[in-house]
């Protein structure tokens, strides 16, 4: 039962969990505060580890990338506030960083919310990335072993890449928007009848009726 407790965790397409949290900044509603933005929430089993300080620099460094797309960043570590500060001191004095999200002060509680506790991984928690929406919705989710650091071009490229998706009404294909075969189109969503897959053919580019794509809309 207990360790049913342990792997719960949010679904695509459920509502994010409502989390009254502390942070660097401040106290903080996830998502609450958060409606109206698309948000990355990325977690880390503790401060002043090497992969973690890597992978916070990492996110500060794209930034720039995750503004321009209305996209909020919030980090967390299981450790209080007091540590983060100094942890976010310590970066910037040493490596010239200075770290501008905010940093949630997680706990048990939170990482049994989110599911960040694997009894197959150990005691510690496993390092999490939640993509959600304007609406709060769970988009992504993505959990990471203690021993690889995050690809965070790949979370800058899911967050634009959902919101294409979201405005132009298709899927995207593999390693867009550098496709092998389709480059950066938007494949079309599959025919409902046969009538719609014979006309598909006809008005899209496509290797056959169920696989039809689309320019990006500009």
């Amino acid at each position: 039962m207990e360790q049913q407790k342990c792997l719960c965790m949010p679904l695509l397409g459920d509502a994010f969990p409502e989390l009254d949290v502390n942070t660097t900044h401040g106290p903080m509603n996830i998502p609450g505060d958060l409606k109206g933005s698309w948000f990355v929430l990325f977690s880390h089993p503790a401060d002043f580890t090497p992969v973690c300080t890597t992978e916070f620099v990492g996110f500060q460094k794209r930034i720039a990338d995750f503004d321009a797309l209305g996209c909020k960043l919030i980090g967390m570590s299981i450790d209080q506030v007091f540590s983060h500060i100094k942890w976010v001191q310590w970066i910037k004095e040493t490596l010239g960083v200075e770290i501008t999200y905010p940093i949630v002060a997680g706990t048990e509680t939170l990482a049994q919310k989110l599911g960040m506790l694997h009894p197959g991984k150990g005691s510690n928690t496993v390092r999490a990335v939640f993509v959600g929406d304007p609406e709060g919705k769970v988009r992504l989710v993505l959990y990471y072993p203690q021993e690889i650091g995050r690809n965070i071009d790949e979370v800058v490229r899911a967050v634009r890449a959902l919101q294409v998706s979201d405005e132009q009404e298709g899927a995207l294909p593999a390693n867009w928007p550098n496709n092998e075969l389709i480059k950066d189109h938007v494949i079309v969503p599959p025919a409902a009848d046969v009538a719609t897959a014979a006309e598909r053919v006809k008005l899209y580019e496509n290797f056959d009726w169920w696989f039809c794509h689309k320019p990006l809309k500009q």
